[in-house]
């Protein structure tokens, strides 16, 4: 027997960053009857609460797609691993709980550029501010009242002192706050973590919301269908419990399933490009050619070192130490296991042509391995480096052989070559900085590519061999005005009556940094279009690039 009412006013599709975001602001007033839908379970899985256990919850096929791209043609027809989180608090409850909101400059090149009114980054940053408590206090910049809980790193290693050093004495630049007054140079890394623990976009806005009666929150829920009526979303066909169910909205849908499920859902309704959706079979409803295509993404290449001495952190391999470190994390919330591991990290000029950085970094004072799909802690330390706006963008499409299965996705990263360019010299730039001097009683070998067969002084093979994801997919279901937009400046889709966008598809061009942080911003304020709320009071602030 079904649980569900058949009228909500809400359908909020996905219980991820930007779900329980809407979930929660629009069930605030009782007269809403509010209906959050997710495909994955409910986030009770002990590795997705423990920080140092990252790598045991985004490889969960349980609480993950588990999608793969098709063959990148530029990356030596290598599939790409694509996790996406498949539970309650989406990509949030599987990510590397690190906060960074993105460049001011990337804001307002979507106002000055892309004639996007209203969302330059000081329309941004109050909201910013609204969602956040941080753990240093709340300042000009940073929030001090908000439900999502953000601390400053807080493991201690000599590996860290000596790339914050480093960043210095290379002139690549210190900050002391990326999301604050300088947003550039190398720092301490933010993650949204509580108390040890990590606090997803799930705990910061559903623990309390979800008591409401006005909100209904269903998991292992499939949503397979839109319905429209004379252009107007009007329903949705879920799959629920074995059985099929058609739920009515009287205010709107909104779509928050991602930037991979959203347009494939949207193709699946019969919104996308008429003429693919001719050749799945599908009625077009509505003729929306945007849908699936501009997909983007950070691409990423990992420097792996020996090291020259030891650390604790190195010992964690041992099944002893594991459940000495388990235990003090489950009496204490303290210890080792309350790390990210990616507590430093910066962003970077590769090069004097660009206006704002073009790199970012990710350093863990580990080395790892992957052996039988099982993380391997190693005596090392490893360097990512993030093209952060890269010139390739791809596409999604139904998988022709089966619609409702894993999408056709590419991302064709590289295939660009000023991207490949700019790589090489952030190859060159990480390198550099671990070259300084204050590496020098740390650094061993270089070993990147050793494992892979792959000859670390070849960068070109480097590149095309090593290239991964940063797992920040976006673009889909672009913002704008243009002919290839899908939805508008308050992310109504083109078009179509009551039926929303809001996640990370609506990005009209990626966002330098990781992007949990500006998808829950996003959020907030749809929140208010929504409820035709008055947007919070813009702040403008000064930033060290403009002074």
């Amino acid at each position: 027997m079904s649980i569900l009412k058949k009228e909500y006013n809400y359908i909020i599709v996905g219980a991820g960053s930007a779900g329980c975001v809407l979930a929660s602001k629009l069930s605030e007033d009782k007269n809403n009857q509010v209906l959050l839908l997710e495909a994955g379970p409910v986030n009770n899985n002990l590795m997705i609460h423990i920080p140092a256990a990252v790598y045991k919850a985004y490889l969960n096929p349980e609480i993950n797609w588990n999608y793969d791209t098709s063959k990148e043609s530029a990356l030596m027809d290598r599939s790409i691993f694509t996790p996406r989180g498949k539970v309650l608090g989406g990509s949030s409850s599987i990510n590397s709980m690190v906060y960074m909101r993105g460049h001011p400059l990337d804001y307002d090149s979507w106002e000055k550029d892309l004639k996007l009114k209203n969302w330059s980054y000081k329309y941004c940053l109050p909201y910013f501010k609204a969602g956040e408590t941080y753990s240093e206090g709340e300042d000009f910049y940073r929030g001090g009242n908000g439900p999502l809980k953000v601390s400053s790193g807080s493991l201690q290693s000599p590996l860290f002192d000596a790339f914050l050093e480093a960043g210095v004495t290379s002139g690549q630049g210190r900050s002391d706050d990326l999301n604050g007054f300088n947003p550039s140079g190398v720092s301490r890394l933010d993650a949204t973590r509580y108390n040890g623990k990590r606090w997803s976009a799930a705990d910061a806005y559903l623990s309390k919301a979800k008591k409401r009666k006005n909100l209904d929150i269903i998991t292992g829920a499939n949503v397979t269908r839109i319905n429209l009526k004379s252009k107007k979303a009007v329903s949705i066909d879920l799959l629920y419990q074995n059985s099929f169910e058609k739920i009515h909205a009287s205010n709107e849908i909104i779509l928050s399933c991602g930037a991979i499920n959203t347009p494939k859902l949207l193709m699946l309704s019969g919104i996308g490009s008429a003429e693919e959706l001719k050749e799945y079979g599908i009625k077009s409803e509505v003729n929306l050619i945007g849908v699936g295509k501009n997909l983007q993404d950070h691409p990423t290449v990992i420097l792996k070192y020996d090291c020259k001495k030891n650390f604790p952190l190195y010992g964690m391999n041992n099944n002893l130490r594991k459940l000495i470190t388990g235990m003090q994390w489950i009496t204490t919330r303290k210890g080792m296991a309350c790390t990210n591991i990616w507590e430093a990290g910066g962003l970077i000029f590769g090069n004097d042509k660009v206006n704002y950085p073009n790199l970012q970094y990710h350093f863990a004072p580990s080395g790892f391995d992957f052996i039988n799909g099982d993380l391997k802690i190693k005596k090392g330390f490893v360097l990512h480096i993030d093209l952060l706006r890269p010139k390739s963008s791809g596409h999604l499409k139904l998988n022709k052989n089966n619609l409702f299965g894993k999408p056709d996705i590419v991302f064709n990263y590289m295939n660009n070559s000023t991207d490949f360019n700019q790589m090489s010299q952030g190859i060159d730039k990480a390198r550099e900085l671990i070259n300084q001097n204050s590496f020098d009683e740390f650094r061993g070998n270089e070993i990147t590519g050793i494992s892979e067969g792959i000859d670390k002084n070849n960068k070109e093979d480097v590149i095309r061999g090593l290239t991964e994801t940063d797992y920040h997919p976006c673009g889909t279901c672009k913002m704008g005005r243009s002919t290839d937009s899908v939805v508008d400046e308050e992310l109504r889709v083109h078009g179509i009556d009551n039926l929303r966008i809001v996640d990370g598809s609506i990005l009209p061009k990626i966002i330098s940094s990781n992007l949990n942080a500006p998808i829950q911003m996003i959020a907030h304020r749809a929140s208010d279009f929504i409820l035709k709320k008055e947007q919070l009071k813009p702040i403008k602030a000064q930033f060290a690039f403009n002074q």
